[in-house]
This record gives C-alpha cells, structure tokens and sequence, in this order.
C-alpha cells in the first residue's frame, strides 16, 4: 500500500508540474509568436504593440486560477493595439491570443458563466468596430468574430466533458478493483476458517486417541484430555456455525474440505472439456504442504486457466507445479494475443491476494517467445 501511495503522490506531483509547464508554455509561445510578427510587419508603434501582446501573455499566465475573470482582461491589451499603432488587419497574431482565451472560458469555468466573459469580449469587439475602426462594417464581420470566439468555446466546454468522462471512469474502475480485493478477501477468509476447523477436527481425533496412550496418572489425564477434546469439538461447532453465517447465497463449497493439489487433475479436465488444451506436470507423489498453501496453490491454479481460457491466444496453456524445500512454485503460460492489457486484471490482482497471505512472490507478463507467463512462488514456512 506504501507503494501504490507513493505511485500516486509522484504521479500528482509530475502532472502539476505538467500544468504549470504549460500554463507558463503557451503564453510565452504567444508573445514570441505577436512580437515576431510586429517585428516582421514593420508598422508604426511596434515597441508600443509589442508591450501590449507580452502585457496580454503575461496575463494569460494565471488563466487556470482565474479562469473567469483573466481572459477579458488579457484581451484589453489587444483591443488598444489600433490605438498604439497596428490596425486590425495589421497583425493575426491577436486571434490566437483570443482562441486560448475563449478556450479557456469553455475548459475551466465549470457551468456556463463561461458565456458571461465570452459576451463581454464580444460587447468589447463591438465597441472597438463601433468607434475605433473606421472601416465600413456589416454581419459579415459579425460572422467572421463569433466564427473565432464560439469554436475555441466549444472545444474547452467538450474537453471539459471528456475530462470528467474520464475521471468518472477512473474512480468506477478503482471502485470495481476494490470490490473484487474485498470480494476475494473475503471468500479466504471463509476458505481459511474451513482449514482452521479441519485443523481442529483433526486435533479432536488425536487427543481423543491420546487418552488411550497415556498411562501416568491416567484419571487426571483422560480429565485434561477430556477438557481439551470438549473444547476442540465446542470450537468446530462454532468455526462451523461462523461458516453458515457468512457463506454465499451459492454456497460455494458447502462443507467440503478446501481444495487443494489433490483436485487439481480434475479441475484440468473441466477445462479440458471446456476446450482448453492443458499440458500439466505435477510432482510424483504430491506433496504434502501446508493447508494455508495447498489452498493458495488450487485457487491460483484455478485462475491462471481462467486467464488461459479467456485471453489465450489459441486455447493452449502449460502448467507446472514443482516443490523444493522452501517452496512450492507455480509456472503457467498461454500465448498472448496481444491484448493482454485490455483485460480488468482483477484476476491478476486475486492472485496477488491468494500470493500475499501465504508470504509468496508473484511475477507476470510476457516473455520474449510471445508467451503470457505467471510465476507464483508459495512459501512452505511462514516468513
């Protein structure tokens, strides 16, 4: 979790640095932009010109925190520029200053006030036609200023959209990722209290056959022994009465022992039957492991053919199961299909849980050869 937090402070930090980039970025590419193109065109007040272009980027800096209130105001720069100098028709380079200030009227204001500064630089547009440009106007130049103040608009307000699309998304997807960890979470806990309570029985079993082999003192040991067989059966009683209370409304393995290596072989065949074609090495004899791990081992199984059998490339997949002394590894692979990460991954992200409550390691992805590989390493003693 220290991690996955840390992930995601340094990737809070690298997109606001981002954003400050070009919040500073596109203002400056402006006014290079203005000035060169005074400097180009040669007209009178060019010095006073390009003091007001730079004045208008400057502006445009602090366009993101005051998205309402800066792009009017950057844009009174600009309407003095046929009182500085260049005329109307002198310089282009206004009119991109104009798109990144309806821009950002449509991108950052979140409701539609938006429109209140877009109607202002309008009323601003008709009030320099009006008295400063002395040329001859009519709705062609009306149609000409809303065909470059209304695009830039729209084209924030649909950024904005999309935008909150996707955070929508993100947070739908996370809540889905933690459903299914609680999901899996849970169904180990059942899992685990079914090893506890055959752990138990097996302990009433032996001390039941241990007060035949006592012999010292045996009225006050069958007493003891007694006790703790009572205790024993008193616990499975309630580990089982916990296990009906909590189980699904399927009631996935009833009381059944857990499965584990044992049922493997047959959980190959259901895949089998399902069309998978499974090659599976298994140690000869099985091996006798810890419940915790026996169980982990099956269920990691059981969802690497699911994987297999969903995203496979050919319906193919090789399954090995080999055990040292200190572990009991898990090597499954399927040819990719190119499309490995289009999946939810929620299954890798179960079998991470099933890897992490034993202690395990797990690694995947896709080797040189095309092949998706998962590798789980199931600790036989506890770390």
């Amino acid at each position: 979790m220290g991690t996955a937090l840390a992930d995601r402070l340094r990737g809070g930090s690298e997109r606001l640095r981002d954003s400050r980039v070009v919040d500073v970025g596109v203002p400056v590419l402006l006014a290079v932009v203005g000035v060169a193109e005074l400097l180009a065109v040669d007209v009178d007040g060019t010095a006073l010109a390009a003091s007001l272009e730079i004045l208008s980027a400057v502006l445009l800096v602090w366009r993101r925190r005051f998205p309402l209130v800066v792009p009017p105001l950057a844009m009174l720069p600009l309407w003095l520029l046929p009182v500085a100098g260049p005329q109307l028709q002198d310089a282009s380079a206004p009119i991109l200053f104009l798109a990144v200030a309806c821009y950002t009227l449509g991108r950052w204001v979140a409701d539609l006030r938006g429109l209140a500064g877009i109607a202002a630089m309008l009323a601003v547009f008709w009030v320099v036609y009006h008295f400063v440009d002395t040329r001859q106007h009519n709705i062609s130049d009306a149609v000409f200023i809303l065909a470059l103040v209304l695009p830039p608009y729209v084209a924030g307000r649909l950024v904005l959209r999309l935008d909150a699309a996707r955070i929508l998304a993100l947070r739908h997807q996370e809540l889905v990722r933690a459903e299914a960890v609680r999901g899996e979470r849970d169904r180990i806990a059942r899992e685990m209290h079914d090893v506890i309570a055959h752990s138990i029985s097996a302990m009433v079993v032996q001390t039941a056959a241990a007060q035949d082999l006592v012999r010292s003192d045996p009225a006050r040991a069958e007493r003891a022994l007694a006790d703790v067989a009572a205790t024993g059966r008193q616990a499975l009683s309630e580990t089982g009465r916990l296990l009906h209370l909590i189980r699904d409304d399927a009631d996935e393995m009833a009381f059944a022992p857990p499965p584990g290596l044992a049922q493997v072989p047959a959980l190959v065949d259901e895949f089998r039957d399902r069309g998978l074609t499974v090659e599976l090495r298994l140690p000869v004899p099985l091996p006798e492991l810890p419940a915790a791990v026996d169980l982990s081992a099956y269920r990691i199984v059981q969802e690497a053919l699911t994987n297999a059998h969903k995203h496979g490339a050919d319906r193919t997949a090789c399954l090995v199961l080999t055990r040292d002394r200190q572990a009991l590894r898990i090597d499954a692979s399927n040819p990719a299909d190119g499309r490995c990460g289009d999946g939810s991954r929620l299954g890798l992200l179960g079998m991470l849980e099933r890897v992490s409550l034993v202690g395990g390691t797990l690694d995947h992805g896709v080797d040189p050869t095309g092949r998706f590989v998962v590798h789980a390493s199931l600790p036989l003693a506890p770390a």
